[in-house]
């Protein structure tokens, strides 16, 4: 048995329990006054007052005092939490470990991510040879003064000569890419800006393609951008001068737009959507000059693409007429669906398919748990690739030459490893593991099936410390996420593993709107079944409490982005439910969601307020920010968002504070904190991550009525 680590945590709490019932002294919190400004809205004959809609212009003085304020407020409450420090040096502590990232061989040199521990940005490296000496490649920390600029992709050519990669601002969506002599590390010439949702493909060694957008009129970082379109870079030459190969059409315009090689560069794909589900397919054959577009599916009823190649021999992944997704192959020559033979049949689980070395690797999802099978080009099966566990694996891509590759391996008790597969032995070997303060068999995972409201069954893995009682008074994080077909499968977060430490518990349930269990499950959650989607996450919190695991007096709900919208519709439909609301960068105004930077192309999953009158009022109905009440008590509420976020704008969270603060009763905070150089996530520095969750984890403890972090379990660790 691991003994628990109680110094950073609990320096005065071994001789005495530090579950206390709701005896913290009170903090006084003066909202700053929001100024009404009504604009009304006609909706199908009916009127919609926003009061607050200066606030979705981010360039203004008003907002900008606004913020200023708000965090002021803010961090004086945070300020006055106890043992906030407590938090952030035991997330210091915990995370400073070495990470290193999978790693993978261009020219003559094998290049791989590492952290020494509490680096803001991981570092790349690269050796030369299997037993060359370790140097920096590029270190994103050095990319500014405060590390908020961090690597968003990077990509060599061919031979391995040449990188491009692009680099992230202050958390924005539109990047820069510059492009470097691989082997001496210099830039090779003037860096591209304006690139906004998009790879990096190269083509030989000359150039390569991307995607962005024209620059909006107005705000870069909440104006409406309508209009993808796929360039290509020839290298030496002016950015202004790039090709539209993709995209100029004003009368066929696509939201989102990429392009992509074949491993042999025989092949441009390029995927066109006008939304995030559902894409149209064309192939181009590189080796026939003045070669024309030819359509592989020109409607946007399935996700398809493709993932392999043999000469003319496409393998392409689809989910037409196949919800959990299926494989199939096609002449590059007919490749409309009518030609299209199954390679590898639907099953009943979700399939996830890469390829490298001569073999495709299918990963399943069987209730959100992983499951790879191996199979040849031809499409005999060669094995089922043996875990070391029960959890989620990921990697098993390469390139046609390579004899291994590698995969991770991580649940949310078990720090991630990486493991080294051979692909003709079929044998792993663990390639590096973490050496971190956690002991994982301290914990445990179990997974339960509870009922939603209309009887439908839901997963839901829950996890915690060894030896906890079921008393009703654990700290409990609910998270959820429920949306445009993302699986949330188990893996492993410092942020959980201190929560956890603390004694508290950590679930996650798998909602409708989901990709866990195919096309289906995800339709299951969108437009007008939306609902489902917060009817299962309002049942998993009955369950926990009706179990015992929790109460709601020891109840927070989570969730970021779409997940921000779950919470925060959650919380006013439900406020009985919960002591806690933290809802992240989420959408929250579902009436205008649409009107900002890409926010359109989510209407598969939304729908939008013009759509029709039932839509409207749907939406309407559940829109948080609309859904505020007057004299309702609301659980404790702290709203986290970023004055850099241009995929989810922070006026969504502007104005739903705003709300709370006018309209909350009683004495429960409701708080909006608003991270300065930071957008929706990716990217952000680790100094970031660090502090935020502090004053997350600090705000969610005090208002579950804790004068002192709580004691973990103190029996014995057994099962």
């Amino acid at each position: 048995m691991k003994t628990p680590i109680i110094s950073a945590f609990c320096a005065m709490m071994i001789l005495t329990s530090c579950q206390v019932e709701s005896n913290k002294r009170t903090i006084t919190v003066n909202y700053p006054k929001t100024e009404k400004q009504p604009v009304v809205d006609t909706y199908f004959n009916t009127e919609v007052i926003d009061n607050y809609r200066w606030l979705e212009d981010d360039r203004s003085q008003e907002t900008e005092a606004w913020v200023k304020a708000e965090n002021e407020v803010t961090f004086n409450y945070l300020d006055q939490i106890p043992y906030r420090d407590q938090i952030k040096n035991r997330l210091k502590t915990l995370w400073n470990y070495e990470k290193i990232g999978s790693p993978f061989k261009e020219g003559d040199y094998t290049y791989y991510s590492k952290n020494d521990g509490l680096q803001n940005q991981s570092v790349i490296y690269r050796k030369k040879g299997d037993d060359g000496k370790e140097e920096v490649f590029l270190d994103p920390n050095t990319f500014s003064e405060d590390a908020t600029t961090s690597l968003g992709g990077l990509q060599f050519s061919k031979d391995g000569k040449t990188a491009a990669y692009s680099i992230s601002e202050g958390g924005s969506d539109w990047r820069k890419i510059i492009v470097m002599d691989a082997v001496t590390k210099t830039i090779k010439e003037d860096t591209l800006v304006d690139i906004k949702f998009s790879g990096i493909s190269w083509k030989g060694n000359d150039g390569f393609y991307y995607s962005s957008y024209d620059k909006p009129e107005g705000s870069e970082l909440s104006a409406k951008t309508d209009q993808h379109k796929l360039y290509y870079h020839k290298l030496g030459t002016p950015q202004e001068n790039d090709l539209v190969i993709f995209g100029e059409i004003e009368a066929e315009k696509h939201r989102y737009v990429s392009g992509y090689l074949t491993e042999d560069d025989r092949y441009l794909v390029i995927s066109a959507s006008t939304s995030t589900s559902g894409n149209k397919l064309f192939i181009k054959d590189l080796t026939k000059k003045n070669s024309n577009l030819i359509s592989v599916i020109d409607h946007f009823d399935s996700d398809t693409y493709v993932i392999d190649n043999v000469g003319s021999k496409l393998y392409l992944v689809t989910n037409l007429d196949a919800p959990n997704q299926k494989i199939v192959t096609v002449d590059a020559g007919n490749p409309t669906p009518e030609n299209w033979q199954d390679f590898i049949a639907e099953t009943e689980h979700v399939l996830s398919p890469s390829s490298g070395g001569g073999y495709f690797f299918t990963e399943y999802m069987v209730d959100a748990i992983s499951k790879v099978l191996q199979y040849d080009m031809d499409g005999t099966f060669i094995r089922e690739v043996k875990l070391p566990g029960v959890g989620n694996a990921g990697g098993f891509g390469g390139k046609r030459e390579d004899t291994t590759c590698y995969y991770s391996f991580t649940n949310y008790k078990t720090p991630a490893s990486i493991y080294k597969y051979n692909m003709e032995r079929g044998t792993s070997d663990l390639y590096w593991s973490p050496a971190i303060d956690f002991n994982p068999d301290d914990y445990k995972s179990t997974q339960v099936f509870y009922t939603s409201k209309d009887g439908t069954k839901i997963p839901m893995i829950i996890t915690h410390k060894k030896g906890l009682e079921y008393n009703g008074k654990n700290p409990t994080i609910l998270y959820g996420y429920g949306g445009f077909n993302i699986s949330l499968n188990p893996r492993f977060s410092v942020l959980r593993a201190v929560w956890m430490e603390q004694g508290g518990i950590y679930a996650v349930p798998n909602l409708r709107g989901g990709g866990e269990y195919g096309k289906e499950w995800h339709k299951a959650g969108t437009q007008l079944q939306k609902q489902n989607v917060f009817d299962d996450f309002i049942a998993a919190a009955e369950y926990l409490v009706g179990n015992e695991y929790t109460s709601s007096d020891y109840l927070a709900i989570s969730g970021g982005s779409n997940g921000g919208l779950l919470v925060g519709a959650t919380m006013t439909q439900r406020p009985d439910l919960m002591r806690v609301a933290l809802p992240a960068v989420g959408v929250l105004d579902m009436l205008r969601y649409h009107t900002f930077t890409a926010g359109a192309g989510w209407a598969y999953d939304y729908g939008t307020a013009e759509q029709s009158k039932e839509m409207f009022e749907y939406l309407k109905g559940y829109s948080p920010v609309h859904n505020v009440k007057a004299g309702v008590e609301y659980p404790a509420t702290l709203v986290t968002t970023g004055d850099h976020d241009d995929r989810v704008v922070p006026a969504h969270s502007f104005k739903f504070a705003a709300e709370l603060q006018d309209k909350q009763a009683g004495t429960n905070p409701a708080l909006i904190r608003i991270d300065v150089k930071a957008g929706h996530g990716a990217g952000k520095s680790l100094d970031q991550v660090i502090n935020e969750y502090s004053d997350i984890y600090g705000f969610t403890f005090y208002n579950m009525g804790y004068d002192q972090l709580p004691n973990p379990p103190k029996a014995e660790v057994k099962e």
